[in-house]
């Protein structure tokens, strides 16, 4: 009982308890400087999602499931391309970057933790003098998407495609259970899609 009555406080605080706290490590050679030439708080178009989407499947069935979190369907739309293309960019499952935005932030673009960190994807400002450039605004819908997955993609490089562990780096709990469960019970519940099944 005790057991069920704690998983049920980690989830009922996860949007606002579990700050991203990420300290900075010797970055992997291979991580890339963040730059933009396009406006970093403009969403991504159809034809930039349309070039790395097979359909709009995918696009269809996680805008329902955001409709609670994005009552506007222009907004949620423009979001969810933005979502889709940032994440398949850095190599990443686009439902695992919702699950990270969902914990993190509550789909909250303001959002900000008693560590600082920034955003959906909050993301700890001393990122943007590690690999960005002094005007970037974490705040912004493509900025902060931008970071959040390359962060993340640095960590998995690191750990070798260990999720539980690129997350906890993520949020600054290596180690620890708590976070990552939580990551990885939205990707498997709320966020799983499976592009064979009609009404997934």
């Amino acid at each position: 009982m005790k057991k069920i009555i704690f998983v049920i406080l980690l989830l009922f605080f996860s949007n606002f308890v579990l700050a991203n706290s990420q300290h900075y490590e010797q970055l992997a050679a291979s991580m890339q400087t963040i730059s933009f030439h396009e406006s970093s708080d403009q969403a991504v178009s159809y034809a930039e999602y349309a070039a790395m989407a097979d359909n709009i499947t995918w696009l269809i069935s996680m805008s329902r499931r955001l409709e609670k979190f994005f009552p506007d369907q222009i907004e949620r739309e423009e979001f969810l391309r933005t979502v889709y293309y940032e994440a398949t960019r850095s190599g990443l499952d686009p439902q695992l970057v919702l699950s990270i935005i969902q914990i993190e932030s509550g789909f909250k673009k303001y959002a900000i933790s008693h560590a600082g960190a920034r955003g959906y994807m909050q993301v700890m400002p001393f990122w943007v003098d590690v690999i960005g450039q002094q005007h970037h605004n974490l705040f912004h819908l493509r900025m902060n998407l931008r970071y959040g997955c390359t962060i993340l993609r640095h960590y998995l490089d690191i750990e070798k495609g260990d999720y539980f562990r690129a997350l906890g780096r993520y949020n600054g709990s290596l180690g620890e259970a708590a976070y990552p469960q939580l990551v990885f019970n939205k990707w498997l519940t709320t966020w799983r899609y499976d592009a064979s099944l009609p009404n997934s």
